[in-house]
């Protein structure tokens, strides 16, 4: 029912499978968890791998280059938006792997997995963003970015 439930892009249909007992880490045939993951990820289903992570189902494999691993799944099925959500979700893209996202939107990202306590990586500390601001991007509107994004990309590239 989950499966099927994922291939159709049904959320309420995953929860209610998921709420009925059916476990999240559903094995692929081969002996690995992750099937009912690596589906939803394929498909472009950004909301339904949020329903499942938030169940327990693993963003990150030992090795994210795997074919078989969520972000692998998401970049072959050339789903963007669900490369963007894993990150958010705390998921590593391995060095030079190609995810379809800019380097800025990977960045925003990350930063967002790491605000969220979901990123393996150190938490920076307050007084090593003092170049950092936060702006109410609804306040902007119509406002050019483009230098502000530049500046902000080339500060975060300076972090690393």
């Amino acid at each position: 029912m989950l499966i099927k439930a994922i291939r159709a892009g049904k959320l309420a249909d995953v929860k209610a499978a998921l709420d009925a007992g059916e476990p999240v880490e559903l094995d692929d045939g081969n002996g690995e968890p992750g099937l009912a993951m690596g589906i939803a990820c394929f498909m472009g289903h950004a909301e339904i791998v949020r329903e499942l992570v938030h169940c327990g189902a693993q963003v990150n494999l030992a090795d994210n280059r795997l074919p078989t691993s969520p972000l692998s799944m998401a970049i072959r099925g050339k789903r963007t938006e669900v490369v963007r959500t894993l990150l958010e979700l705390g998921a590593t893209l391995p060095e030079g792997m190609e995810c379809g996202l800019t380097e800025n939107e990977v960045m925003i990202a990350c930063w967002k997995a790491q605000r969220a306590g979901l990123s393996g990586q150190e938490e920076l500390e307050p007084a090593a963003l003092h170049n950092i601001e936060e702006i109410d991007m609804t306040g902007c509107a119509g406002t050019d970015t483009l230098v502000l994004e530049a500046d902000a990309l080339r500060m975060a590239k300076d972090m690393r």
